[in-house]
């Protein structure tokens, strides 16, 4: 692309931030009013030049720099897109090595599209893979010859994820050119035409949700008319094994995992295949696949659910004898990873941090949770000291604290030898009363 053609997409790129962050304060009745504007979404992306998938990245071998334009894409108007100019294809440099697709959306919904143009707004990164799709074994090809194509786009920081099935526009002319590689015709202004028939997108690649908690796992399609949908098949993997989780296909439904729904009235009104899991445990965690199958097409998007559990935290003097013993127990975790410190403050004084503990064996209770002790041999000196035990963990905003007082050593001290004192003199009355005992016995 000419540098006027990079720039003109930079401009656009920032104008449309500006009017889709400014339009996010929008309320309800305001958005409801809003006009619609179409617009084309330029992504840079990579051309996979080493097979079809169906909705995941492919190996990094082989790739070549693409450029993915999605034509006329509504987005909310705003006075910001005045100036805002649509892809221009004779701005292609000739010498300019990367492939351009322009992908018509006419016959599908890109509801994630808003997140694709104001990705820069929140520093996020949009990752772009375009490669072959190979049609289903098990189905005929169309009797119209075209190439398929499959897109992969996925925004940073928790963003959305989209996979579209492209087709190649059958309406190359006499005299056309053809690219080098791919053995495709090209649009006069040098582009590879195409059409998007199929896409499958979740709102956000990985969420985390608490141990016993419910949650959806977004799953959300649009395909072209004509298609009908065969089948919706949520699958899970973790630690190398995997398992079905869930399935529908022609209207019937198998739930494998205990209690997952998905609603037939949203699968086949909006388009909606999200699958709700309750009561959640730690063997709900891993990757989940939503898988959707079309008369012709089939892809897939993957989430990555983590499960949490909170750890609760409690502090112990269980030896007041010299030297005192401390241990804290932490209790109900998950996951494994935690931390513990421990601090020690004297009256007047500032908490420093303070080393030498020891820890038990890992515990692992039946729901998956995890507990661990930790045991520190106090030395409060003559003022006595505060020791705290903190504990961090992934699924805390801010560390757990648990605190106890020690009392000084001489206060131990002298308990400790008035209680012996009183222990001999027991022991003492009660041998002298023995002993007067046996003394007043009659003698035979």
């Amino acid at each position: 692309m000419h540098a006027e053609a990079e720039e003109a997409a930079a401009a656009g790129c920032l104008l449309l931030c500006l009017a889709l962050c400014g339009g996010a304060a929008e309320t309800g009745a305001q958005a409801a009013e809003s006009q619609w504007r179409a617009v084309d979404v330029i992504l840079d992306c990579f051309l996979a030049m080493d097979g079809g998938h169906r909705g995941a990245f492919a190996s990094p071998a082989n790739k070549e720099r693409a450029l993915l334009v999605l034509k006329q894409v509504p987005v909310p108007e705003d006075s910001s897109l005045e100036g805002f100019t649509d892809f221009q294809g004779d701005t292609v440099a000739q010498d300019d090595p990367r492939v351009v697709f322009e992908a018509s959306v006419d016959q599908v919904q890109i509801p994630q599209a808003e997140a694709l143009l104001h990705a820069d707004c929140s520093d996020a990164e949009v990752t772009c893979e375009i490669s072959r799709y190979v049609l289903q074994a098990k189905q005929e090809a169309p009797a119209e010859e075209a190439t398929w194509f499959i897109s992969n786009v996925q925004v940073s920081g928790g963003g959305p994820s989209v996979s579209m099935v492209m087709k190649t526009l059958g309406d190359a002319k006499s005299g056309a050119s053809w690219h080098p590689t791919l053995k495709l015709p090209l649009s006069p202004q040098g582009t590879v035409r195409t059409t998007v028939e199929f896409q499958v997108t979740t709102q956000t690649q990985s969420l985390t949700a608490s141990l016993g908690s419910s949650v959806s796992l977004h799953c959300g399609f649009s395909m072209a008319p004509g298609l009908d949908l065969i089948s919706v098949d949520w699958r899970q993997q973790h630690q190398g094994r995997g398992q079905q989780v869930y399935s529908w296909t022609s209207g019937k439904d198998q739930a494998k995992r205990q209690g997952a729904t998905l609603d037939p009235d949203q699968l086949h009104m909006a388009r909606n295949a999200s699958l709700t899991l309750p009561g959640l445990t730690v063997k709900d965690e891993g990757v989940h696949i939503c898988q959707i199958t079309t008369s012709r097409y089939q892809a897939q998007q993957i989430i990555q659910l983590n499960i949490q559990a909170s750890p609760k935290v409690q502090l112990s003097l269980i030896s007041r004898a010299l030297p005192p013993t401390l241990v804290c127990h932490i209790v109900g975790y998950y996951p494994l990873n935690v931390a513990v410190t421990w601090t020690r403050e004297e009256p007047g004084g500032a908490p420093r941090q303070v080393s030498g503990a020891s820890f038990s064996n890992l515990r692992q209770s039946l729901a998956g949770t995890f507990a661990i002790s930790s045991s520190l041999v106090a030395e409060p000196g003559p003022a006595g000291a505060t020791y705290t035990c903190q504990v961090i963990h992934s699924s805390l905003e801010e560390p757990l604290a648990a605190s106890t007082w020690v009392p000084p050593s001489e206060q131990r001290t002298s308990g400790f030898l008035i209680a012996s004192s009183l222990f001999l003199l027991a022991l003492l009355f009660l041998g002298l009363q023995r002993w007067q005992a046996q003394r007043d016995l009659p003698r035979p």
